[in-house]
């Protein structure tokens, strides 16, 4: 049976292909948000490998703190913007301008 840090890496790993497939069938909201996912996983896969149970939370920026994580800037901002896409790219509002906010180089700049 793996660890459970394992099961975080192998779901987040998972996620990350989804989003590449995402964006080869053009559903960038989806890639989009499956990134996120996937940073969320490795986070608590961090987290969990560390014997620090994992916080039942969804947001990127406080899984970093809790174990008091620093990372450059450039990161920091990336997670940060994931980290509010969260709500929109599952629940959109209006989704003609979430296409428009998240075109194909936008999501694939993401994925990468």
């Amino acid at each position: 049976m793996a660890m459970q840090w394992e099961e975080w890496f192998r779901q987040a790993e998972y996620d990350f292909g989804t989003a590449q497939a995402m964006i080869r069938a053009r559903r960038y909201i989806c890639s989009v948000f499956m990134c996120r996912l996937c940073l969320e996983k490795i986070l608590k896969g961090i987290l969990s490998k560390r014997d620090i149970v994992p916080p039942k939370s969804h947001d990127l920026i406080y899984l970093l703190g809790v174990n008091s994580w620093r990372i450059p800037e450039q990161y920091a901002d990336f997670l940060e913007l994931l980290n509010d896409v969260s709500i929109p790219t599952r629940y959109p509002e209006e989704l003609s301008k979430l296409l428009i906010q998240y075109p194909r180089n936008r999501a694939i700049e993401i994925v990468q």
